[in-house]
């Protein structure tokens, strides 16, 4: 704890942190938005998941951290570098969850969009995502802390900013009070930023009634 105290006195826990977030965060957007669309396409359509699944199961097994050297020689150090992995790291489970999660929508949604004459964009923001919702943060949630993961390790292996690069130093340095601080911290943040999205999850399903309301609108 005193090691703790010491690096955030002094702002250097504080700004790998932000380094870490800021890199984890806008590689979770990129593979989560694009995931999340996959998943649309491939649940609503049985001909387009056919078709794909061989691509998919060729590249989903490929080690995110493999393409590191990729990676830098497309943009060097940095945010770009280690968000790029950290989308590709977190794109797949997000499609796979949300494929499945959309595919098993309740068919009787289905018939009463088709009474309603309801549009594709009407029937993906009222019946798709708030039918698959629960599923889809479960993913959000799988995805968050896999983007955490991704992004210290290639921090660790590569990119000389974040956390990653903090537990790097304090091993140089000999400082494994440092070591074990950053690792705790690690722990800390993951378990943070998943409690924060179960308050969001319990507050959002809360407010879905997605089969009355649909029920109400067809009377």
């Amino acid at each position: 704890m005193a090691s703790i105290a010491e690096l955030l006195t002094n702002g250097v826990l504080l700004t790998r942190t932000l380094q870490t977030i800021v890199s984890a965060g806008v590689g979770l957007c990129y593979g989560a938005l694009l995931g999340l669309a996959g998943g649309l396409l491939l649940g609503v359509s049985p001909n387009a998941a056919r078709l794909l699944n061989w691509p998919i199961e060729l590249l989903r097994p490929m080690p995110s951290v493999a393409l590191i050297p990729l990676s830098m020689m497309a943009f060097g150090f940095g945010v770009k570098m280690e968000s790029a992995i950290v989308g590709f790291a977190t794109f797949w489970p997000v499609l796979i969850l949300a494929q499945s999660a959309i595919a098993g929508v309740d068919r009787r949604l289905l018939e009463v969009a088709d009474v309603l004459q309801l549009g594709t964009a009407q029937r993906v923001f009222k019946i798709f995502l708030p039918a698959a919702a629960p599923r889809l943060i479960v993913a959000l949630r799988l995805a968050i802390g896999l983007a955490l993961v991704v992004a210290v390790t290639v921090e660790i292996v590569a990119n000389p900013q974040g956390l990653g690069y903090g537990l790097v130093t304090s091993q140089t340095a000999l400082k494994p009070a440092d070591m074990l601080a950053y690792l705790f911290w690690v722990g800390l943040l993951g378990w943070l930023l998943n409690s924060a999205l179960v308050a969001v999850q319990r507050h959002l399903l809360a407010g879905l009634g997605v089969g009355n309301a649909l029920a109400k609108e067809a009377r």
